[in-house]
């Protein structure tokens, strides 16, 4: 058992997998873990997920704040209860969402030191909201999730250096103040079963200032360590140089969260940086948008980590796919490639069926689990 503030975790086969009493399966590592924003991933139910392989989400504090409403959720016995879905859950903050508004236009809020005062709620209706490290932490608790993340305060990808400092010293002290909280909610709900902690490292392209976040964060002690902000470089190029550098700031023994990565590659190559938990709406995205992933050749014959090009895009509603009697890939084994053409998937984005969506979408979380499977050999 490791030795740190949270003894109730369990880390096993240097960090392959992690169990904790409040989620009681394993968790194996690597894990992928779709968008499930407000408590739905679009046009997917439960079983869906689960016969894509999928097992756990991601859930947004702020949208579920808004709709159903914790008090709601809370009625239901928690998230899981609300949507049937029994893997794992991870309920982000909120703050990502509201920051990133906040930081593009003044007109929706402020920042500074106590937390976030928002001028609209999620469905972008005039409703003023204060956001504080505390009231996050409430606010997960009420959700139910197995793992928790700290409020952080996460800068535009413009922001300058000055910026970047006040951000690491704000996520600094929202940490301390959401672990401080953490352990109150515990204490005063007489949990037994406890959730995971996370908090998350930020310091923008500055490496000296990842290396304080880093060094106060794992000070204060937590369960796992998250990637904050933009993966991206100014040039919109996968930022390979700072996310290595962060996660040679995290314990090895910990998990380590690259949060909002990525694509398929962006996954590979941070998995052999070390980071262990992945999330990204792409895939689910991606399918919406009638772009579908496939492997570029058989992915159990593939020496992954040195592929350079693993998936491809089909774009399903282009003219050549008309007839194509085929399935979206010869390499997957979906129910949508067991059962359906390209050409069929072609005329239901065409007449705009929301089978469609259903279909796109059970490929590409497909696509991603067998990438996960392939990573764990």
């Amino acid at each position: 058992m490791l030795n740190n503030s949270f003894t109730h975790n369990k880390y096993f086969n240097s960090m392959k997998c992690l169990k904790s009493t409040n989620y009681q399966k394993i968790i194996d590592f690597p894990i992928f873990l779709p968008d499930a924003t407000r408590g739905v991933i679009r046009t997917l139910d439960s079983q869906d997920l689960r016969e894509c392989g999928v097992e756990g989400v991601v859930v947004n504090g702020f949208h579920l704040t808004t709709k159903p409403g914790t008090t709601v959720l809370k009625s239901f016995g928690g998230i899981k209860k609300f949507m049937n879905w029994h893997g794992l859950v991870v309920s982000d903050s909120g703050g990502f969402q509201l920051l990133s508004l906040v930081y593009e236009n003044k007109s929706f809020g402020k920042i500074n030191d106590d937390g976030i005062i928002f001028y609209r709620d999620s469905k972008g209706k005039k409703s003023k909201n204060i956001f504080t490290p505390e009231k996050s932490i409430q606010m997960q608790f009420n959700i139910g999730a197995d793992i928790m993340i700290c409020l952080d305060d996460c800068p535009s990808m413009k922001s300058t250096n000055e910026e970047n400092f006040i951000s690491v010293k704000r996520t600094i002290e929202w940490a301390k103040r959401g672990k401080k909280e953490f352990l109150r909610q515990i204490e005063s709900r007489k949990i037994d079963e406890k959730p995971l902690l996370f908090a998350v490292l930020h310091g923008g392209n500055d490496k000296s200032l990842r290396t304080l976040c880093a060094e106060e964060i794992i000070q204060i002690g937590f369960d796992g360590y998250c990637f904050g902000g933009w993966p991206l470089d100014s040039n919109g190029k996968f930022n390979l140089d700072i996310l290595l550098w962060t996660a040679s700031l995290m314990p090895d023994n910990f998990p380590k969260f690259a949060l909002g990565v990525g694509n398929p590659k962006s996954i590979v190559d941070c998995v052999k940086m070390g980071y262990n938990i992945f999330d990204c709406v792409l895939p689910t995205r991606d399918a919406r948008h009638k772009r579908l992933y496939v492997f570029n050749k058989k992915p159990e014959g593939m020496k992954i980590f040195d592929e350079k090009d693993i998936t491809d895009f089909l774009y399903i509603t282009d003219e050549k796919y008309i007839r194509d009697t085929k399935p979206i890939s010869e390499f997957c084994d979906c129910y949508t490639c067991r059962n359906y053409s390209r050409g069929y998937l072609n005329h239901l984005f065409e007449i705009e069926d929301a089978l469609a969506w259903r279909l796109g979408t059970i490929h590409n979380l497909r696509t991603y689990t067998k990438l996960i499977e392939i990573l764990r050999l």
